[in-house]
């Protein structure tokens, strides 16, 4: 068992991108703090988003430079668990992390607090002649287009195709991690808040969304699962001595299978208790209009024959 945890993975473009992006952060964060207005629950809010972002950004940085990069070119199922690790895990929890304004705080000035931004960047869309910035959220307005993408991507790595070339490329291999880490991050911002960002579509819908996803991966690992032939003739190696290749592959397809369902169903009972929530507070509402409401008399005031 130790002799596994010997054999490490180097990947300078995933080290180098990985303290990049945390210093970003920390610097952020340290601007942050020098000009905050928020009081002392908001900031310790603030300080456990920032500890969910560089738990999730170190994540996906050890699954690649680990025992765990090193195997994933050699058996299938821990090349499934590479998957989860950078495709779901790691990108849920730096949504949850709320990066956007540290790490946009620390490409710019300091502010006080964010109405001097807020009011520059009025002014500026106020001008003639200059164009409107985009925001991140304009560019998350479709929902089903966004999940639909995600879901394509995640699939498409998994065809033996591509996963053969990227076991076999290192420059493919890259490609393949840097895209399911973004299809990551727009998963789970169509599904969960990240301010100031928020989902665009209601309680319900997403709820769709991540049912159809379910059924996706579903019918993906029950393939891998239940095949009897082999899909990947690539990882026919001298490692599989003791698992054949189908059972790895068949491994695999139980870790991409099993491995989605827990954060999905917890997202899914969260979506369906705020729906529920919702719903409430609609009927809540609109029965006090009802009491509040003056009814109007039947009869008339007036007098006169009726």
């Amino acid at each position: 068992m130790a002799a596994g945890f010997t054999d490490w993975s180097v990947s300078w473009p995933a080290l180098g991108s990985y303290a990049i992006v945390a210093a970003a952060h920390l610097r952020g964060l340290a601007r942050l703090a020098a000009g905050r207005t928020e009081a002392g629950s908001g900031w310790n809010e603030r300080r456990r988003e920032a500890l969910l972002f560089q738990v999730g950004l170190l994540l996906a940085l050890l699954v690649l430079v680990s025992p765990v990069g090193y195997w994933a070119d050699r058996y299938l199922w821990i090349r499934a668990l590479q998957f989860m690790a950078i495709g779901v895990a790691a990108p849920g929890l730096m949504i949850l992390g709320a990066p956007w304004q540290p790490l946009r705080l620390a490409l710019g000035p300091v502010a006080r607090d964010g109405r001097a931004d807020n009011a520059r960047q009025q002014a500026r869309a106020d001008v003639p002649g200059v164009r409107r910035q985009v925001n991140a959220a304009e560019l998350l307005r479709h929902p089903v287009a966004a999940i639909t993408l995600a879901n394509v991507v995640w699939l498409a790595w998994q065809l033996p195709a591509l996963a053969d070339a990227a076991r076999a490329s290192a420059a493919v291999a890259l490609g393949f991690h840097a895209t399911c880490l973004a299809a990551g991050l727009v998963f789970w911002l169509q599904l969960v808040g990240s301010r100031p960002l928020s989902p665009a579509a209601p309680p319900l819908r997403r709820l769709a969304l991540v049912v159809a996803s379910v059924g996706v991966t579903t019918i993906w690992g029950m393939v891998l699962v239940f095949g009897s032939g082999v899909l990947y003739p690539g990882y026919a190696n001298q490692w599989h001595r003791v698992m054949t290749v189908l059972d790895d592959q068949q491994l695999s397809g139980a870790v991409l299978w099993m491995g989605m369902l827990p954060p999905l169903i917890i997202v899914a009972v969260a979506l369906l208790m705020r729906w529920l929530s919702d719903e409430e507070s609609a009927d809540l509402s609109a029965g006090l209009d009802r009491l509040l409401t003056p009814r109007k008399n039947a009869w008339s005031a007036r007098p006169g024959s009726r």
